[in-house]
């Protein structure tokens, strides 16, 4: 099933998965998954494969290995909130 997910809601998607997980795992969990960024949209299962360690212990581990590949226009405007309004 094909989904798609925006960055805020990474934590939650990656919480569904049993850990420790390894790389493979992970992106293979999320291969028919599209992430949607500020400059457009990536598969999310690449972006994983794409990651630094072989194994992760947590969710949180996890996302934070994410942010570590995507590129800084991926997140939008430096020092822009979405918060504000």
């Amino acid at each position: 099933m094909d989904r798609t997910l925006k960055l805020n809601e990474l934590e939650s998607a990656f919480e569904e998965l049993e850990y420790p997980v390894t790389k493979a795992e992970a992106a293979g969990a999320f291969e028919a998954t599209t992430l949607v960024l500020a400059d457009g949209e990536r598969n999310l299962g690449s972006l994983l494969g794409e990651t630094q360690e072989e194994r992760y212990e947590s969710a949180g581990e996890l996302e934070a290995a994410l942010h570590n590949v995507l590129p800084r226009e991926a997140v939008g405007e430096p020092f822009q909130s979405e918060g504000e309004g």
